[in-house]
């Protein structure tokens, strides 16, 4: 388990630039190719999304070591609202109280692969596949100190 932990740390930007590629890449095919208009939570997850493409690049290229302090930020949120999507998704939350009230509702169903993987999820796993690498790079940095 401490040879993955130490592979993800030194990894750690590479990991998040490519994750982050994907996520990107994958919500302008949503948008620009399968012309699926996304809703209010969509576009709040990719304000979170978006920047952490040039963040980790710039992290990847420039070798820096604590560039975690700015991506792991915009991670964690996005993280929260791809949770909060999530459970109004899923009706786990009412709908009366999503933010998605004019235009597309946050929780129409567009597509679901093999039942289950919905464009939510997606968002949910990249998020949550970044922030869990910022935090591991970030305790790997803290035992270093």
């Amino acid at each position: 388990m401490k040879k993955l932990l130490t592979f993800i740390s030194n990894n750690a930007y590479t990991i998040v630039f490519a994750q982050a590629i994907v996520a990107m890449s994958g919500s302008l095919f949503y948008s620009e190719v399968m012309h699926l208009t996304p809703c209010v939570l969509c576009w709040y997850q990719r304000i979170c999304m978006y920047p952490l493409v040039l963040l980790s690049g710039i992290a990847v290229w420039t070798d820096d070591k604590k560039a975690y302090r700015y991506i792991m930020p915009l991670a964690l949120i996005g993280f929260a609202i791809a949770l909060y999507h999530n459970l109004l998704y899923y009706n786990i939350l009412p709908e009366a109280i999503a933010p998605c009230q004019l235009g597309v509702s946050c929780t129409t169903k567009y597509m679901s692969w093999l039942g289950f993987i919905t464009i939510p999820l997606q968002s949910f796993v990249a998020f949550t596949i970044i922030s869990k690498t910022m935090i591991i790079k970030w305790r790997q940095e803290k035992e270093a100190a």
